[in-house]
């Protein structure tokens, strides 16, 4: 009993519960003992920065590192690393490989999705191949519908000279249709020595002649390629001289002259030229111009048409002259 008639309370044994706290409590002050000089470490060195920023001798570089967020460093060296790969792939010429490697990537991911070309249409081809206006518009057995632009591909087959025009339909999921209007062989034409086939507009078709383009007309000289339509379509209308025509020489790309086939130059004015054909054709016909032993015809000047003869020709017309003389001679004596 207590004073004053209190019953004191009994004294209970502390439990296992009591012991486990008293052990957290103890490993916490531990723990916080060990730890304390890391803290303070800690605590010094961010007491420190804003001092050393402040101290910065550059106001430029302290005010960076004040206000630049920190990931900007990261994000400016990684921009720094993709540029200094992307200027490698410049300058080493691999951008066509890493592009093509992209475009086949994609086209592969879209091939196996079921965009594949598994059909093409092609309309108006004559001289070229399926493959070959294929390759010219870039289209291969990697190229997939959905990824196809056909605007470029119509681009890469107009360029091509043999082709005046192209059209590309793409009909998903997996066909092609190209039409191509090209251009026939109109002319041979040849300038400095090089021979080539051209069409009706001037167009280069081909730099080496085949055995199919060998009876084609043949133009000569300077802008001899895009003014041959016209001249030809006139020289047609007089089959006589077409039909033993050669060559059709342009000169000065002002006028033309003719190369028969026996070696006859005929020279042609700059204006009139029909007029000049048409007499040409008459004196043929009448008199069987082309036959006599001539080897050039000037009808350059409107009022008249002189003619060269060969040198046998002018010898044997040179001794005709010198005989006749010696008769007039002998005639004159003898009177």
């Amino acid at each position: 009993m207590l004073g004053k008639g209190r019953l004191s309370r009994s004294v209970r044994p502390q439990g296992p519960q009591t012991d486990l706290r008293l052990a957290a409590k103890g490993a916490a002050i531990l723990l916080r003992e060990q730890l304390a000089p890391l803290a303070r470490f800690l605590a010094e060195m961010r007491a420190r920065k804003p001092a050393i920023r402040e101290q910065s001798h550059n106001r430029f570089i302290a005010a960076l590192e004040r206000y630049v967020p920190r990931r900007v460093g990261i994000a400016a060296t990684v921009l720094m690393l993709g540029s200094s790969v992307a200027l490698g792939v410049v300058k080493g010429d691999h951008l066509e490989a890493v592009t093509e490697f992209l475009s086949d990537t994609r086209n592969a991911a879209a091939n196996a999705a079921g965009f594949r070309i598994a059909s093409v249409t092609l309309n108006g081809r004559k001289q070229l191949t399926q493959d070959e206006i294929l390759a010219i518009g870039g289209v291969n057995g990697r190229s997939s519908l959905l990824f196809l632009d056909a605007a470029t591909v119509r681009d890469k087959l107009k360029a091509n000279p043999w082709i005046a025009d192209a059209n590309v339909l793409k009909l998903y999921p997996d066909r092609l249709q190209i039409d191509v209007t090209e251009r026939t062989a109109f002319a041979l034409w040849q300038q400095d020595g090089r021979l080539s086939v051209v069409a009706d507009d001037g167009a280069v078709l081909e730099t080496y002649v085949s055995r199919r383009f060998t009876a084609l007309p043949l133009v000569v000289g300077k802008g001899a390629d895009t003014r041959a339509k016209d001249f030809l379509a006139l020289l047609d209308r007089y089959p006589q001289v077409r039909a033993v025509t050669r060559a059709a020489i342009l000169v000065g790309e002002r006028r033309w002259n003719l190369r028969l086939k026996d070696g006859l130059d005929v020279r042609l004015p700059e204006n009139d030229v029909g007029n000049a054909l048409a007499m040409l054709s008459t004196l043929d016909k009448e008199d069987h111009l082309f036959a006599k032993d001539i080897v050039a015809i000037d009808m350059r000047l409107s009022d008249r048409l002189t003619v060269r003869l060969s040198e046998d020709a002018a010898r044997a017309r040179d001794d005709l002259f010198k005989a006749k003389d010696k008769t007039d001679k002998k005639k004159a004596g003898a009177a």
